[in-house]
């Protein structure tokens, strides 16, 4: 079975300042892995490389096996790849049914039919609820984005992503700005995500992240300094000193 993700000396500069520095790793199909590091170690640039909203300088990236480094990102998501993001990016006056029947269509022939009468999909809008009871917000499908509190947002955004069916799921600091309440609610719908879906994720909050992880990767100043699993990585004096602080 392919890797689900494959990164290949990844290697990106921003006006002479290398941000990613010859980044190297697997994701097993499946696995649960997380990468941490400072503020500035290059986790986010990372993320925009693999899904392909930043060109890589140098290196290659496999999603499945499937060689994605030149391929736009609409192309990386019918391999099998969906992602979240660090700010939230919904279409606020929009309902939560019509933003997830917008993500749906990333699979569609209909994409491509820029008049076509979404209202009467109602295969689509159906497949939108499923979507929106599987994060709990079933009862809110017909509230506009703007009307529904932060957390939920972020509920909608995981929805918006396993609307794409990812085999490589993306998640950029999903607990970011969240209430504990909250946090506990993201967490289980994360933990509830089949197996057959590869998770990478970025995040700071280490008590939860730490649980999530089977696998981790840290970075510091664009380089992978230390990789594996949760001891291995918690006890190496490397995270010590650049990250947890001690």
């Amino acid at each position: 079975m392919s890797a689900a993700l494959e990164v290949r000396g990844l290697c990106k500069a921003f006006g002479g300042i290398s941000v990613t520095q010859d980044v190297s790793l697997t994701v097993a199909a499946g696995e649960r892995r997380l990468i941490i590091g400072p503020n500035g170690a290059g986790k986010t640039t990372l993320f925009g490389l693999i899904a392909g909203e930043i060109k890589p300088d140098a290196g290659s990236v496999f999603v499945l096996g499937h060689d994605v480094t030149r391929l736009p990102i609409p192309a990386r998501a019918r391999v099998g790849m969906a992602r979240t993001y660090q700010i939230i990016n919904l279409f606020s006056k929009d309902t939560l049914a019509h933003n997830v029947v917008l993500s749906l269509l990333g699979l569609l022939p209909l994409r491509r039919n820029p008049i076509a009468a979404l209202a009467a999909r109602s295969d689509l809008y159906d497949k939108a609820h499923a979507l929106l009871e599987r994060v709990g917000l079933a009862a809110r499908a017909q509230h506009r984005i703007s009307e529904i509190s932060y957390g939920e947002q972020r509920r909608v955004e995981i929805a918006l992503a396993l609307a794409q069916e990812p085999k490589l799921l993306l998640l950029d600091e999903p607990f970011a700005g969240l209430s504990q309440d909250e946090r506990l609610i993201i967490k289980q719908l994360i933990a509830e995500i089949p197996r057959e879906t590869a998770i990478v994720m970025i995040e700071h909050d280490m008590d939860i992240a730490l649980e999530f992880a089977e696998k981790i990767t840290v970075l510091h100043y664009g380089q992978l300094i230390v990789e594996g699993d949760r001891d291995k990585v918690v006890n190496d004096p490397m995270t010590r000193e650049i990250y947890l602080g001690h």
